[in-house]
């Protein structure tokens, strides 16, 4: 198993918390999407789409955070990441996918490259673009998470899962860009209690071998 990861990417940090749920210890390339490596003739080869993170599993390349995800919690199905309910499962992929699908796309490092480089906006407005996604999403995310007695410690009951996976990178990006969190009471309340396990602590950015 061979992980290709980038320290500060929201979908490989996703990717490493599921990991280290999972207790799985695979072999890890850094692939630098600052440097544009992630853009290189050796990376692309492996992920066409450019972009991380990337599971090599004998022969197989898996890529879309999601995808990896869901596959590591079928083939390792201890502890699981969805809940056993058909109902329930659902409620906690929408919660997962509403973050996953409609705010960090908006927000992901070639979008933002995007806006100041060819669109020309200056560091305010790429700033301004940031916030106004992160507010748009959160609000009707905490307005999920708080108006729904299923809310637990973590986002979906007492047992951490797919939601929470999605949440904490998201909610760690979020206090990078200067966004007040504390605005969303319930994600606040939430996001301080995932990064007290070790699997959601270890696998922070600035955790990682190629944060330094």
């Amino acid at each position: 198993m061979q992980f290709y990861d980038y320290f500060r990417s929201s979908a490989a940090y996703r990717c490493r918390i599921a990991i280290n749920l999972k207790g799985l210890n695979p072999e890890r390339t850094f692939v630098n999407l600052r440097t544009g490596e992630v853009r290189s003739d050796w990376y692309t080869k492996i992920n066409p789409q450019q972009l991380v993170p990337s599971l090599a599993l004998n022969g197989d390349v898996l890529t879309q955070s999601m995808a990896i995800i869901e596959y590591l919690d079928e083939e390792y199905p201890d502890p699981p990441l969805l809940p056993r309910d058909a109902l329930e499962r659902a409620r906690v992929r929408a919660l997962a996918q509403s973050i996953a699908c409609d705010i960090h796309p908006l927000n992901n490092l070639r979008v933002l490259n995007y806006l100041t480089g060819d669109m020309g906006l200056s560091a305010e407005k790429k700033l301004e673009w940031y916030h106004h996604w992160i507010e748009v999403g959160f609000t009707a995310l905490e307005a999920q998470l708080a108006g729904d007695p299923r809310t637990g410690v973590y986002c979906h009951g007492d047992t951490v899962g797919l939601a929470d996976i999605c949440l904490a990178p998201q909610v760690f990006n979020a206090r990078r860009f200067e966004v007040d969190v504390s605005r969303y009471p319930t994600i606040a309340r939430i996001d301080a209690a995932i990064n007290t396990l070790d699997a959601f602590a270890d696998a922070q950015p600035g955790n990682q071998p190629d944060a330094a």
